[in-house]
């Protein structure tokens, strides 16, 4: 045994046999139903590039779906004994993270054999999907900083796209519609940090209650306004933006530098919230606040100022993803368009341990899963698309059970505080 393994507590020794069960499951599963299974079913055809790119010159990338998968099968074997006998050490998330995109590729493989499959096409898909999700995480992370739990994320997400397309349809302009989107955001972050910052209510009864509301206020607005009045719902959008220069690079160029202002803006807030939050006064001391008030308190740091400033914050973010579903998509608001994105967001901000950085990778790997699905039907590969859109809810359980590592809260979160 090696002193590292020595220094291992329990726990950290439990979830190394865990996981090193389960890639030698997972080499037993891709070996049989992805290569051995699917032997002689032909190569997958994945295709570099779209019509519409300047480098469509590329040829597409033929794999040959069971040698890969067959591949695949024996990496996660080599991975499941190096587990068992010693462990990766400080690399166990990274292999994993690893593991997982080999999974995703040999299934990709499979279901694509003997045809044809943009794959660009599909991971810009995936970074459009994931943005709503990461705004959504972003707002409940800035809550939680400071320990104020932010259960309401659907309903600014869905008060914010509602927002934004009543106003772009009134102004006949886009951009007060995304101004009014984040105001709505901000004014019902405000229900939330009054009610639990000043009258101390349960902060999740509130946030369900801010659900429920803005569920049936947006239903009944709909029937009884929208409806009757289709120019007041036109379907006024924000069309894609491709940075000059950045947008014509091969494959990454459509992926993350055609998109929309929102995914330029939700890829610019996590970078500035990483930083802020980790490397300076301010981010120090909301820190604290999450961690011990009390202690925060009596160095001069006005807790009640940090709570309702990132609650505040977290509103308007929450706000302003919303009228992506609605400005930087269709342009029109439907009935609980949502679908439950901000459920999936605060799953993304425990997924990535309360770090934007690991909020933003848990909501592509989300919005992967979710542009996966749309394109299982094309595939025709038998698998209903229902089973892929579960995936968000089968990585939440993962991580409460830590096979991923202990995802711990900050310390104060959701308490309320009182100063003496």
């Amino acid at each position: 045994m090696t002193a590292e393994a020595a220094l291992r507590s329990p726990r950290e020794i439990r979830r190394a046999r865990y996981l090193g069960i389960t890639y030698l499951v997972l080499s037993g599963f891709v070996l049989w139903f992805f290569g051995i299974g699917s032997w002689g079913e032909g190569i997958a055809d994945f295709g570099m590039a779209r019509p519409t790119d300047t480098f469509d010159w590329i040829p597409s990338l033929p794999v040959p779906a069971a040698a890969f998968a067959i591949g695949v099968a024996v990496v996660f074997a080599f991975m499941g004994g190096v587990q068992l006998v010693r462990g990766f050490g400080r690399w166990q998330n990274r292999i994993l993270a690893i593991a997982f995109i080999l999974f995703i590729f040999a299934f990709l493989g499979w279901a694509a054999a003997g045809q044809s499959f943009n794959l660009v096409g599909m991971l810009r898909t995936a970074v459009e999907r994931s943005t709503p999700i990461t705004f959504g995480a972003l707002a409940g992370l800035l809550g939680e900083r400071v320990a104020v739990i932010n259960i309401a994320i659907e309903g600014q997400l869905l008060a914010g796209a509602f927002a934004g397309a009543l106003v772009a349809s009134i102004t006949s302009n886009a951009w007060p519609g995304v101004v009014a989107a984040v105001l709505v955001g901000l004014f019902f972050g405000w229900v939330l940090a009054v009610l639990a910052i000043r009258y101390r209510v349960d902060q999740i009864i509130i946030g369900v209650v801010i659900n429920i509301f803005v569920l049936g206020l947006t239903s009944f607005l709909t029937a009884r306004i929208l409806a009757p009045n289709p120019h007041l719902n036109r379907g006024i959008k924000l069309n894609s933006w491709r940075i000059p220069g950045l947008g014509d690079i091969p494959v990454i160029g459509p992926i993350f530098f055609d998109q929309t202002i929102f995914v330029y803006a939700s890829l610019i807030l996590v970078a500035v919230l990483a930083y802020t939050l980790f490397h300076t006064r301010w981010g120090l001391q909301a820190r604290a606040v999450g961690e011990h008030p009390r202690a925060a308190d009596t160095v001069g740091i006005n807790v009640y100022r940090y709570r309702y400033l990132n609650v505040l914050l977290g509103g308007a973010v929450a706000g302003f993803g919303g009228a992506y579903f609605t400005i930087g998509t269709v342009g029109r608001f439907d009935e609980n368009m949502t679908t439950g994105r901000g459920f999936i967001a605060l799953a993304a901000m425990i997924f990535g341990r309360w770090h934007p950085v690991g909020a933003l990778s848990a909501a592509l790997i989300f919005g992967f899963a979710d542009a996966l699905a749309g394109k299982l039907g094309i595939l025709q590969t038998g698998i209903p698309s229902e089973f892929l859109l579960m995936a968000p809810y089968i990585a939440t359980l993962v991580v409460v059970t830590g096979i991923v590592g202990k995802a711990r809260p900050p310390a104060a979160d959701g308490q309320v505080y009182v100063k003496e």
